[in-house]
Formats: structure tokens, sequence, C-alpha cells
């Protein structure tokens, strides 16, 4: 329980050091600090629990939601050496081979992009409707535990409306980003991080040091 706590406490404060130092470099995002922090803490929760995130938007938006996924999925900023046990597994696979995938793989947090399944998401906006294509990979990869994060600068792509709408229905945590007053994203949001901006690009703007921000909190709170 020791141990717990302290791990706990040292999570919060990476998390809070990183809050700190973007509301510094962001003024305007002063007082969306409490909102960060929770997507920062859903996010940990999820990943030690061995659950995953799914991610998408549209546009630029998806263009943000595979970046976040490059972020978590590899080392950001701090090393992520593979843990022994899984080293000696390789090595016991080809010594060779084993020792190179060792020393070069990094551990990853699980994060889907529901932009990049192009067959997919062609076939199924073809075949049955297109406002529901993100919706049904959540279905398909979604399970109680998860979080879904949700990116629209109005809040009211109704893509990802619907995959939110599909994750709360699954018992998934759902991060809505968005502009000023979150759109009808924002009904589904356990988390809402609104920016105050209403022109796309300007929302875009805000929209990367936040995710920036939490990932590396992320990284800090597990890898540390």
């Amino acid at each position: 329980m020791k141990e717990s706590t302290e791990v706990k406490m040292r999570a919060e404060a990476q998390i809070a050091e990183r809050v700190r130092t973007l509301v510094y470099r962001y003024p305007a995002l002063a007082p969306l600090g409490a909102e960060i922090r929770g997507a920062c803490e859903l996010l940990v929760t999820a990943f030690e629990a061995g659950r995953k995130l799914l991610v998408c938007g549209n546009g630029g938006s998806a263009a943000d939601a595979d970046h976040i996924v490059g972020e978590l999925m590899k080392s950001f900023v701090l090393r992520r050496a593979l843990a022994p046990e899984l080293r000696e597994k390789l090595v016991g696979q080809d010594t060779e081979m084993g020792a190179r995938m060792a020393e070069s793989l990094q551990q990853g947090l699980p994060a889907i992009a529901l932009t990049q399944a192009h067959s997919l998401i062609s076939a199924f906006a073809n075949d049955a409707d297109p406002a529901l294509i993100y919706a049904q990979q959540v279905l398909g990869y979604g399970a109680a535990g998860d979080v879904f994060w949700g990116i629209s600068t109005s809040g009211n792509a109704k893509n990802v409306v619907h995959a939110a709408v599909a994750a709360r229905a699954l018992g998934l945590k759902v991060i809505g980003m968005t502009g000023e007053g979150g759109g009808a994203l924002a009904k589904f949001c356990d988390v809402r991080l609104a920016v105050p901006e209403r022109e796309t690009y300007k929302v875009q703007e805000l929209h990367l040091p936040i995710y920036h921000a939490i990932c590396l909190a992320v990284e800090a709170s597990i890898f540390s």
C-alpha cells in the first residue's frame, strides 16, 4: 500500500509540473489546468491497468490524432528500455537478432489512431453510414476501462461525436478536445479540453501544446 501511495504521489507531481510549465508558456490555457490534469490522470490510470487509448479527428485534427499516437507508442523524451524479462525472451528466440531487438525496441503505451484504417473507413462509409466510421472502430477495439480521445475544433464533427457516444455506451472514459464551448461533443465528455478560441487554426495552435504536455506528463508518470 505504501509503495502504491508513493507511486501515485510521484505521478501527481509529474503531472502538476507539466501543467505548470504549459500554463507558464501559454497563459491562455490557465483556466484549463484542472481539466488537463484530469486528462493526464485518466490516461495514466488506463495505461497502468493495461488498457488502451483510441483517438480520432478530421483534417488537421486527424493529423493531431496520429501525432498523439506517435508520442505514446515510442519514447517521447524519456528512455523506455524493455523489461529484463522481455529482453531475455527475445534473446532466447534468437541470440543475435534478439539482442539487437532488445536494444532497439522501446516500451510503448497502447494507442490506436482510428484515422488510419483507410480500407475499413472507405468500405463502411460506402456500405453503411459515413458518420459512423469512427464509432464502428470504437465498437471493434474498445472495452470498459479504455479511453477515447475525440478531437474536433468545433466540437460538432458528427463522426467524432458518434464515436464518443459509442465509447460511453461501452464504458470507456472520454476526453474531448475542442474549441470554445465544446459543441455537441461536450455532453459526452468525462474531461473537456475546450480551448478559448473559435477559429479553426487558432484552436489547433492551442491543441498541440496541450497534447504534448499530456503525453510528457503521462510518460514521466509511468516511466520515470
